[in-house]
């Protein structure tokens, strides 16, 4: 069975999704998936995430999964809403044994090596290195010294015009934020203006 983890590898992205209303997210994870990018974060900044999760896992060519998740609660809450992998801002004990109890895949957040270190001790499919804009895409390739087998995965700051340097720097995906999926633009359905933004991001890794 293909994993949350294999679709991230294969299209070497990801979209995390933070507005503060999603009218339609099974049209939002359906026009991300079409446009390239087939696994989409909602996280729990997002009121009622829960109920985005519902719907937009409903999509056939999305891989849906949950972000911000700091708790166990959450990570149940978004399990049993159909994510089928979860995204931590920083190192999360309890998150990783609930994902880890159901057999999901849990990218954990991380910065230092120390941290990196940890989250792979807690069991990490996958580590998130945030915020990548604080140091840029040289810090990943200090980083692929001590972790060559690692997979990494960067985001904030991350975009069309430096997403090719953080891969070629050595992460195995990058998290396409804002510059893909604004706010303004999710609250307001603006899907065609999202397949846009989402097929430049894609372009820009080639």
């Amino acid at each position: 069975m293909t994993t949350a983890l294999d679709v991230i590898r294969a299209d070497r992205a990801l979209t995390v999704v933070r507005a503060p209303r999603i009218p339609d997210p099974l049209a939002l994870a359906d026009t991300l998936a079409g446009a390239g990018i087939r696994a989409v974060e909602l996280t729990f900044t997002t009121p009622d995430v829960t109920a985005a999760l519902r719907a937009a896992s409903a999509s056939e060519r999305a891989v849906v999964g949950a972000g911000t998740v700091t708790t166990g609660e959450q990570a149940e809450q978004a399990i049993g809403s159909g994510a089928r992998f979860l995204v931590t801002p920083g190192l999360r004990p309890e998150v990783a044994a609930v994902a880890a109890r159901h057999d999901i895949p849990v990218v954990m957040g991380a910065f230092t090596p120390s941290e990196v270190m940890r989250a792979l001790d807690l069991g990490a499919a996958a580590v998130k290195i945030f915020p990548a804009r604080a140091l840029g895409p040289g810090y990943l390739k200090d980083l692929r010294g001590p972790f060559p087998n690692v997979p990494l995965i960067p985001s904030g700051g991350v975009h069309a015009g430096n997403a090719a340097e953080f891969l070629a720097h050595g992460a195995v995906a990058v998290t396409a934020g804002t510059d893909v999926v604004p706010p303004a633009a999710v609250e307001a359905g603006l899907w065609s203006e999202i397949a846009e933004r989402a097929t430049l991001f894609v372009g820009s890794m080639k």
